[in-house]
């Protein structure tokens, strides 16, 4: 069973950086993402890393937000620079099942609050 455990978040100023981890168990050699959701609006897809660390983003982090992976450490971590007060929601690390086009297995989040 694979259960990813975000860390990392917590309350910054417009402009801070954050660096968030996932840790999860099992399948390190998987492709994984990292999205946000912020109050009242719906989930938001924002970058993620195949197994052998090739990244893609979504143009809306683009040159602020870095993904990157350590597989002996069976983590992910999302670097934000600049950020700013609409990169506020809950973070939430994913995990995507070798074979499968989803994401099979979500941590339950973590809080990123910018304050302007």
């Amino acid at each position: 069973q694979v259960q990813p455990v975000e860390s990392g978040g917590g309350l910054v100023q417009a402009g801070g950086s954050l660096r968030l981890s996932c840790a999860a168990s099992g399948r390190p050699f998987s492709t994984k993402a990292w999205f946000r959701q912020a109050p009242g609006k719906e989930r938001e897809f924002l970058a993620r890393i195949t197994w052998n660390g090739s990244p893609y983003y979504a143009d809306a982090v683009k040159g602020r937000f870095t993904i990157s992976r350590d597989n002996a450490k069976n983590t992910v971590y999302l670097q934000m620079n600049s950020l700013k007060p609409e990169d506020t929601a809950v973070y939430y690390c994913a995990v995507r099942a070798p074979g499968s086009n989803d994401y099979d297995y979500w941590g339950q989040g973590t809080q990123v609050t910018v304050s302007s």
